[in-house]
């Protein structure tokens, strides 16, 4: 046997039966059990980010990690064991609620933290400036995608404030019920998008025949063309359709010419200083491992504390991925309406995955499972680091927009695209992505700062990643990582690039969630 010098593993909690390896530990390796002071030695290799035994477990018997269950025994493991899915498993978890009993004081206040944003005239505030193309349905797709490379390729060279065009485009947008549940909420999505005060102006196309009419779009939501000063009865128009034009190059050559007299106003706008209050960030991990939890989505959570504490507002989403720990959120509650409607999406989500014959616990992916994360409580606990530990203020519907100050939640799915989408729409004009395994991500029009979990898939993918939480497994406190990305979020949302933005990626991102069934 190889004994260590320093323990190989991580012990989160002291009522912990698991502690995760620091690195690839192999067969054989002792390790000292802090407080007890026993030693214990792997019974096989455990992996990087991978949980190990700390004592022996019964079968049937609950495992803890961050001093919480995050699932049972199926078989007697002993002490120095690989914890994983071949000896556990999911179980029953008998969750108690206590809603509001654990109510943070306000944080106090820091002042005078501002950024370099865009005022619009509304008082909005945007951290970049794009035009968007909204199309209705997939069958306009296309026709939105020509729309936008033509701008893009051809006539933004002379209007250097406009940071793109992006083509809003996604794949349904019919088959469902007229201004039913699914409708409501794809018009939701796409009426937040076109609101967006990272959007100076748009555009939205149709087909003409699909259920997703742009007329209901533009006047359930309010959407009106940017006044560029014709006469009233010379007003460009905000919607088309296809059908109506009398074909794809009719329509895009028609949008373009209306986008042309758009975009010398879209790109009259100036960057100026506002307080860090105005910003809206949308958290959000994807790719995760067993690292997650212990490094990027705390320093994420601490980050979100101090925002907080500036007055701005933090959206914790993926309501899937709070299964198991929403007992720990309830407790966080400003008020009874607020807990109740948490543990209301959550049990929604339970019905849901029923009906399809399928369970919550189907959520950790391949990868998720690869690096170290077993089941979707174990996922949870570490996902709900990111909402740091201020009250919880609000809990939204998807895409609603956010007028909450302070630590929110939005229901969204566990699919990275179609939750960033929905905070988008409700608003967020900052997002943070945490991954363990490398997402690629971005999501036009609101910059995305990756952070990885680890420092080898740090160095490995470091033209995807922005910052690198996993320099908190090497000694760096999870404070210094959360200070280091809240600057980071200042310096963004004042302008700097981050990694995906410098790769032009986000065009694709753009996928509003619909629940129900497709007719």
């Amino acid at each position: 046997m190889t004994a260590a010098t320093e323990s190989p593993f991580l012990f989160l909690h002291d009522q912990d039966d698991v502690a995760v390896a620091r690195f690839q530990i192999e067969e054989g390796v002792q390790f000292q059990i802090p407080g007890s002071g026993e030693v214990v030695a792997t019974r096989e290799m455990i992996e990087f980010g991978h949980k190990v035994a700390v004592r022996k477990i019964q079968s049937g018997s609950p495992v803890r990690k961050y001093g919480q269950i995050i699932g049972f025994a199926t078989i007697e493991i002993e002490a120095g064991s690989w914890v994983h899915m071949h000896n556990l498993g999911m179980g029953e978890l008998s969750q108690t609620y206590e809603i509001g009993v654990d109510v943070p004081p306000a944080p106090d206040p820091i002042t005078g933290r501002t950024f370099q944003g865009i005022v619009r005239p509304d008082g909005r505030v945007a951290t970049r400036n794009y035009v968007g193309i909204i199309s209705t349905v997939n069958c306009s797709a296309t026709a939105s995608k020509y729309v936008a490379d033509a701008i893009n390729a051809e006539l933004l060279d002379d209007y250097p404030n406009i940071d793109g065009v992006v083509a809003l485009t996604h794949k349904g947008g019919c088959a469902f019920e007229f201004a039913g549940s699914d409708h409501q909420q794809l018009a939701r999505t796409m009426g937040g998008f076109a609101h967006h005060p990272n959007i100076g102006a748009y555009l939205v196309i149709g087909l003409g025949c699909e259920a997703s009419q742009p007329s209901y779009l533009v006047e359930e939501h309010g959407l009106v063309q940017l006044d560029v000063g014709q006469p009233k009865d010379d007003k460009l128009p905000v919607m088309m359709n296809i059908q109506e034009q009398g074909g794809v190059a009719k329509t895009v050559d028609y949008a373009i010419g209306v986008l042309k007299e758009l975009l010398p106003q879209a790109n009259d706008v100036t960057r100026t200083s506002v307080p860090v209050s105005e910003i809206i960030l949308g958290t959000e991990c994807g790719g995760s491992d067993g690292n997650s939890g212990v490094t990027a989505n705390p320093a994420v959570g601490y980050t979100s504390d101090l925002l907080v504490a500036m007055g701005a507002t933090s959206i914790l989403a993926e309501v899937p991925e709070m299964f198991g720990a929403e007992h720990m959120l309830v407790r966080r509650a400003v008020s009874e309406q607020v807990g109740a409607k948490l543990l209301e999406r959550i049990r929604w989500w339970e019905d849901y995955a029923r009906m399809f014959g399928v369970q919550i616990d189907n959520n950790p992916s391949v990868g998720n499972k690869k690096g170290g994360l077993t089941t979707i409580y174990e996922k949870s606990l570490g996902a709900v680091a990111k909402g740091g530990t201020t009250a919880l203020r609000a809990v939204y519907e998807y895409a609603e927009k956010v007028t909450e100050k302070g630590f929110v939640i939005m229901d969204t799915p566990g699919f990275d695209p179609a939750s960033v989408t929905g905070m988008i729409a409700g608003g967020a004009n900052m997002i943070v992505f945490t991954t363990g395994r490398g997402s690629c991500f971005g999501c036009k029009p609101v910059p995305t700062i990756k952070i990885a979990t680890n420092t080898p898939m740090y160095n490995k993918m470091e033209d995807d990643m922005d910052i690198n939480a996993g320099r908190i497994l090497d000694g760096a406190t999870v404070e210094e990582v959360g200070e280091e990305i809240l600057e980071k979020i200042i310096s963004v949302a004042s302008g700097e690039k981050t990694k995906s933005e410098a790769q032009g990626i986000g065009d694709e991102e753009f996928c509003p969630w619909v629940s129900g069934p497709v007719l």
